[in-house]
């Protein structure tokens, strides 16, 4: 399977990144040039003169001089190794705030490529979402529509998980279905009760055509980045962590093999699960931070998420898992 198709040709971060993983592909891993313009969504005669490019720069030589902080290297091998169809991997390591700031950068320029006309596209919430809206500046776009896979909070303390999907609907001039229900309810029987009467039905319908599907993970532990871990009761907390869940993918929590963990909050949680997420045309994973390397490896196999976007140190910490 080859990566989401391009509107423009910057299919990574930057020039640079580009001329250096079209060399590494012809080099490295004996690739044609025919089937590096096919993966990477760029023409035959854009790869010749980014080889020649790259020879004249001296980037290659008997192996491939990459610049400072580039992560092409890290990037393949992920791709290798997890089966993806693309990585995206951006330089360095910081804080919980600066990581999802520099993974939503690139999430953002990512998106601004990739949305077509007439696509369904589905979105959860979290710090790297949002932060992708400052780098979303996406062409106009027609027949668009964009769903909220999960409810809202009534006092949420920042961000609600409604809001995303809102604000990248207006960016894009798209209808917007929003999961107009509490994150949480208070029994299995509220939430039959909301789905059957509510209309939640329709949006039920549509979350399982989409055509892309972008998420975040937070890790699941006491100490954990996970925006839920906000809203739930000490009980709520221990059942989960005793259940041994390590991840929060848009409120479905996974435990360290990619299964769904099961506790009573798993019936009182109003959002769209992962399997539905998984029937996605296209799942692009968005998360970053060395300490969420076992979250982000579980979405991974629990959603067969085909693009990731991830900072470095993640990208090392999964390797080394």
């Amino acid at each position: 399977m080859s990566r989401l198709a391009r509107q423009t040709h910057t299919v990574l971060s930057d020039t640079n990144s580009l001329r250096l993983r079209t060399a590494w592909l012809y080099h490295n891993r004996g690739w044609t040039q025919q089937a590096i313009a096919d993966n990477l969504g760029i023409s035959r005669s854009t790869v010749i003169r980014m080889l020649e490019e790259a020879r004249n720069r001296a980037e290659v030589q008997i192996w491939i001089n990459p610049t400072p902080g580039d992560c092409t290297a890290l990037a393949l091998t992920l791709e290798e190794r997890f089966g993806l169809d693309e990585v995206i991997v951006v330089p360095g390591s910081g804080t919980p705030q600066e990581t999802a700031e520099d993974v939503g950068a690139a999430l953002g320029r990512f998106m601004s490529e990739v949305i077509t006309d007439n696509m369904t596209i589905g979105a959860t919430w979290g710090r790297t979402l949002h932060a992708s809206l400052r780098t979303f500046l996406p062409s106009p776009r027609t027949s668009t529509r964009v769903l909220s896979l999960l409810g809202g909070l009534i006092a949420p303390k920042g961000m609600n998980p409604v809001d995303f999907s809102w604000q990248l609907a207006s960016r894009l001039n798209a209808e917007c279905l929003l999961y107009l229900a509490p994150l949480f309810v208070d029994s299995a029987a509220t939430k039959r009760a909301l789905i059957d009467a509510s209309g939640m039905n329709r949006l039920l319908d549509v979350a399982n055509n989409l055509d892309l599907a972008v998420i975040s993970c937070g890790d699941i532990s006491p100490e954990g980045s996970s925006l839920t871990l906000d809203y739930l009761t000490p009980e709520e907390r221990d059942a989960l962590f005793k259940a041994g869940a390590v991840c929060d993918a848009g409120c479905n929590f996974l435990d360290a093999h990619g299964n769904d963990v099961i506790t009573p909050l798993r019936d009182r949680i109003m959002n769209v699960d992962l399997e539905t997420i998984s029937k996605a045309g296209h799942v692009v994973l968005a998360s970053g931070g060395a300490k969420r390397a076992e979250a982000i490896r579980s979405t991974i196999w629990r959603t067969r998420c085909r693009t990731l976007i991830t900072d470095e140190a993640a990208a090392k910490a999964l390797l080394a898992l």
